[in-house]
């Protein structure tokens, strides 16, 4: 590691600059990669000012989005498995607008990333590839949140906000978005029958009769489930961490639910759901190992099945399979689950206990009465019973 001419710039052999310096009892250090010696100096004394204004009151150092986008990331840590969604989307958005300050990122600036994302593409099959919109706000809801803690929540040492108000981002309403597709009991059927027994049927199967959300069924560890004695079975408590809307998620098990626990007790030490073969997909083939969970629900054993139940959709009833079942999603299982319960006539209020929506209620504040009435509604779910929606879809078609 050679000196240069300006204390704490480093050259290590490669030639790549290193910033390691203390001003003003804080600590600065990049690594800058293989620029000149004048653009690391530029970059010193940039931080160094910030530094400096930090110190005094009344003046709001600047921030440029990287340096929150950051902070935001660092904070969203083991929650939910929301980190790497987030930081897939702050790496796209970066090259636009990472060197920006937090107060220079609004609509006009986030107009030629918007651009560049809708821009068509094509395929190595020759196919034209659009973005939807829906995916391009996804990006854009990150820039909204950022800004917003910057405005109301992370402060400098002079306890000045980062930003004075945060701008209004612009989330363009997706006319074209995809619908939801609830099953009917013919179509899971068909689906079900397409996909491996172990463990991505056992999963399937509980997540249309309990209204999960995929990362919850994934992570689901056997230190979650409740014994109720009362009643003589037992629920399972996600914590707020790993759910999405931040509150503990109660999973109340009808009968169907209660034989996929049942037979998946004793495979694996913590999880619910493993598999046994060759583990998650994200992690190098040497360090695979037996049971270990699987990252998703939406896998090639998903995608494949769906393909094939489409085919014999086809056999079945003589005509092509619709769409929406040729390319159900994972989450259909979830709006297929709240039909049901509709269709069973289970009111709102409970729909949305049994469904994990944001109630304000704590999960741990049920009583043995009121558990026994959420159990007796998820067993409400019949075959006999189809939801109005599907059956009306049907004759439509």
């Amino acid at each position: 590691m050679g000196r240069t001419r300006t204390s704490g710039i480093l050259t290590d052999a490669e030639g790549n600059k290193i910033v390691n310096k203390q001003v003003f009892g804080r600590r600065i250090f990049g690594r800058l990669g293989p620029i000149g010696q004048d653009a690391a100096e530029r970059w010193l004394a940039g931080e160094t000012e910030r530094i400096k204004l930090e110190r005094q009151s009344g003046t709001r150092p600047r921030v440029t989005f990287r340096q929150a986008a950051a902070r935001h990331l660092r904070e969203c840590i083991g929650k939910a498995d929301t980190a790497d969604i987030i930081a897939w989307h702050i790496e796209l958005l970066d090259p636009w607008i990472g060197d920006l300050s937090v107060d220079e990122v609004y609509d006009e600036t986030l107009e030629p990333f918007k651009k560049d994302r809708l821009k068509p593409t094509v395929t190595k099959t020759g196919k034209h590839k659009q973005l939807s919109l829906t995916t391009l706000n996804r990006s854009l809801e990150v820039v909204r949140r950022i800004l917003n803690l910057c405005a109301r929540s992370y402060r400098h040492a002079n306890r000045m906000t980062y930003l004075a108000a945060a701008p209004l981002i612009t989330i363009e309403r997706n006319k074209k978005a995809r619908k939801q597709y609830p099953l009917s009991w013919d179509e899971q059927d068909l689906l079900f029958n397409e996909l491996p027994e172990d463990p991505n049927r056992q999963m399937a199967t509980f997540k249309v009769n309990t209204g999960c959300r995929e990362g919850e069924v994934c992570a689901l560890e056997w230190a979650w489930e409740v014994k109720v004695p009362e009643l003589k079975t037992s629920v399972f408590v996600v914590p707020g961490d790993n759910v999405k809307n931040g509150e503990d998620r109660l999973i109340v098990l009808n009968g169907v639910a209660r034989s996929v626990v049942e037979a998946r007790r004793g495979i694996h030490p913590r999880f619910v759901f493993s598999y046994r073969g060759q583990g998650g997909k994200r992690r190098p083939l040497a360090t695979r190992g037996p049971g270990e969970p699987l990252d998703c629900m939406n896998n090639g054993g998903w995608q494949s099945a769906r393909l094939r139940a489409a085919q014999r959709y086809r056999e079945r009833f003589g005509r092509p399979a619709p769409w929406g079942f040729e390319h159900v999603r994972v989450h259909d299982l979830k709006h297929t689950f709240g039909r049901r319960l509709r269709a069973a006539g289970v009111g709102d209020e409970t729909r949305k206990v049994l469904l994990g929506h944001t109630n304000g209620d704590i999960t741990t504040h049920y009583s043995a009465a009121e558990l026994a009435e959420l159990i007796n509604a998820v067993n409400k779910i019949d075959r006999s019973l189809e939801t109005p929606a599907i059956t009306l879809l049907r004759a439509a078609a």
